[in-house]
């Protein structure tokens, strides 16, 4: 039983001087945030394939229990929808292999165009893949929320390639108005779909879509931290992504959610305690 927390990123703007040290090479800066979460996403792979060389400096800046979360190229999920990419899924396969068991899933996220008549694509992908990584899928067309038949045609698939279907929350952002750029720009951005709840595998993952104002982002969880506590105490270990529309509070509130879980299940080990961090000084 484990509860792992991260954020989108490990190195924000925001967060130099308060959550990581400053100045700090780039070759540090996911070693120091691992010090304050135990999972990230890995967003960047979406635009372009790293290198090996590159992976295994995330793989040695990190603990074998952390956990990353590694979107598949936009060039496979978006651009050619499964269709002739098998080049750019063996150079993707071949790049994180460095990560070892660190590699908590490697992430299928699909445009919101891609719907029910498209789910044969997905199981004929999902069916070829190597069954040395574990995979999860993100779906974002409204049909897969709202018809039945779809949602269920959908978790067969899932469940026939021992897929997780990840979860975008981002019920509590779109419940009021935009109050700040950032939420301004997310607004337009963001899919708006139904809160999903459902684990289909025992490392269910979740990505919570806050507000900029701390109050509003905790209020918002609520549901999920009840979700994740039965989650436990059914045996699953599942891995939770806060994100804000700035995410300048990204990392304290991951470890703020996984407080507000272990509270209800004291079984479960704390996070570790991060090294404090100098303040920012002008000279």
């Amino acid at each position: 039983m484990r509860l792992a927390v991260g954020c989108a990123m490990w190195t924000h703007k925001a967060w130099q001087g308060r959550f990581l040290p400053h100045p700090l090479p780039a070759g540090e800066r996911l070693r120091a945030y691992a010090g304050w979460c135990d999972a990230v996403e890995g967003n960047t792979t979406f635009y372009a394939t790293p290198t090996r060389e590159t992976v295994a400096t995330w793989a040695a800046q990190t603990g074998p229990d952390f956990r990353f979360v590694v979107k598949f190229p936009k060039a496979v999920t978006h651009e050619r929808r499964f269709t002739g990419v098998e080049q750019e899924v063996r150079a993707f396969l071949d790049a994180v292999e460095p990560l070892g068991p660190r590699a908590d899933a490697l992430w299928v996220q699909l445009p919101g165009s891609f719907g029910p008549a498209d789910v044969p694509l997905l199981a004929n992908f999902l069916r070829r893949l190597p069954g040395s990584f574990r995979y999860a899928v993100e779906v974002r067309h409204p049909a897969f929320f709202d018809d039945a038949r779809a949602t269920a045609e959908l978790e067969d698939v899932l469940t026939r390639a021992g897929a997780e279907w990840v979860p975008f929350d981002t019920t509590a952002f779109f419940r009021s108005a935009p109050t700040s750029d950032a939420e301004r720009d997310a607004w337009t951005k963001k899919p708006r779909v139904a809160r999903r709840a459902v684990a289909l595998t025992d490392r269910p993952i979740v990505r919570y879509l806050g507000r900029d104002e701390v109050a509003r982002t905790v209020e918002g969880w609520q549901p999920w931290v009840e979700t994740v506590v039965e989650w436990l105490r059914e045996g699953r270990s599942p891995t939770v992504f806060v994100h804000t529309p700035d995410n300048a509070d990204a990392p304290a509130l991951a470890r703020r959610f996984h407080d507000e879980v272990r509270a209800r299940v004291p079984a479960l080990d704390p996070l570790p305690d991060p090294a404090p961090v100098e303040p920012l000084t002008l000279f």
